[in-house]
């Protein structure tokens, strides 16, 4: 994985650092996966065998000494009140632990003891934090995405360039992507139906707008697809207002990003890094759950944009539209001032401001790249700066 800021990509190579845990004479038993365990202070060693998640359960076997101690099985959050079944050596072990916490067995273990663990899983959904119209569907702890379609996959296999690794292919509007109506939402999870000889694989049976012929899947099992893991839920009142509000934000949405030559998300990692950021006196904050740079009293911070070779453009930068202090700073291009920009009490509106800057053709005739500095004068700051964006006049 090409990225390296903290995806979750990183996780699956760490699964087996916590397969098994231990304190004192409690193992815990937290992750069902294929594995082999040797508990040298024990002088124990125990085989679990599972083909999880393609089947419910998962079997532990003791295939080397003797010991007493606690086997802690987790009782995971999906999987329901009541419906974790254990057995040990072929009897049933009672319990009245609830989901989220460790059922406990507590025994002397000995070679051939084999531990038969049945997690039945259901379907749920989880609504996005700070975004709860947008919800996943789960199988168990499985998420399911659906593939919608194969064409325009450019960017599928990453070359070399600068930035290779970004798809290329065509933007699609987000109110054309299927929505689903239902006036209760929490029971959309119960409607979906298995497919016929496809273990985890659902047909959503449920009211749809823009509706397609999908089915849910695995995402881990998605390859080389376009595809959907978060579905717009909202009820049937919800549903008329939401999408005329949504139309024309994703007109304006994309005609914005068909001008857009080149893009800089400030204050965050990858998308500075790609750019070659330079700095001094410098730093990045959030805002709204929104990134952004600035710098302080003479610092500056600057970022190498490609132009496509061409001209008849602007620089598009978007504040917040009530800043506190001295917010007095240059613009430049390749050392060339283009602005002066004043921001001290300029709006005094809670809210986000884009603010486009004409680029005389002077500037920028005859080249592929150029560098963009926020120069902050002297007692003062430049920014807070949220994006950066490269774009044609309209």
């Amino acid at each position: 994985m090409w990225c390296c800021v903290g995806t979750g990509m990183e996780n699956h190579g760490k699964y087996n650092q916590f397969i098994y845990t231990h304190s004192n004479d409690s193992l815990f038993l937290n992750l069902f996966i294929a594995s082999e365990l040797n508990w040298k202070e024990k002088g124990l060693k125990i085989k679990q065998e599972t083909s999880f998640p393609d089947e419910e359960q998962t079997k532990l076997t003791v295939t080397e000494g003797a010991s007493n101690f606690k086997l802690m099985v987790r009782y995971p959050v999906w999987v329901s009140k009541g419906a974790l079944k254990i057995a040990v050596n072929g009897k049933d072990i009672a319990h009245i632990v609830l989901p989220s916490s460790y059922v406990c067995i507590d025994r002397k273990w000995e070679k051939g003891d084999v531990v038969q663990i049945l997690l039945p899983m259901h379907n749920s959904i989880e609504h996005l934090p700070n975004v709860p119209e947008y919800i996943a569907i789960m199988h168990g702890p499985i998420l399911l995405g659906a593939k919608t379609g194969t064409e325009d996959l450019k960017g599928l296999i990453a070359d070399d360039g600068r930035w290779g690794q970004y798809a290329g292919g065509e933007y699609l509007p987000v109110d054309k992507a299927p929505i689903l109506i239902d006036d209760n939402i929490e029971t959309i999870a119960d409607k979906l139906v298995q497919v016929k000889d496809k273990p985890l694989n659902f047909k959503l049976n449920v009211k749809m707008i823009n509706p397609a012929e999908l089915t849910l899947e695995p995402f881990y099992k998605i390859h080389d697809a376009r595809y959907m893991m978060y579905w717009l839920a909202l009820s049937n009142s919800g549903y008329k207002a939401y999408t005329d509000s949504l139309a024309n934000i994703e007109k304006e949405k994309l005609a914005l990003e068909n001008r857009t030559i080149d893009y800089v998300a400030t204050g965050e990692q990858q998308p500075e890094t790609d750019h070659a950021l330079q700095l001094e006196k410098s730093n990045k904050g959030n805002n709204l759950n929104e990134f952004f740079r600035e710098a302080r009293d003479g610092g500056y911070f600057s970022y190498d944009l490609a132009t496509k070779s061409e001209t008849d453009l602007c620089l598009m930068v978007r504040y917040w539209g009530a800043e506190w202090g001295n917010r007095k700073f240059d613009i430049s291009i390749d050392d060339e001032k283009l602005v002066t920009e004043d921001n001290t009490n300029k709006w005094n509106q809670s809210m986000f401001k884009d603010v486009i800057y004409p680029i005389p053709d002077s500037i920028v005739t005859g080249k592929t790249h150029i560098r963009v500095k926020f120069q902050s004068l002297p007692g003062s700051t430049a920014g807070a700066v949220y994006y950066i964006r490269l774009v044609r006049n309209k």
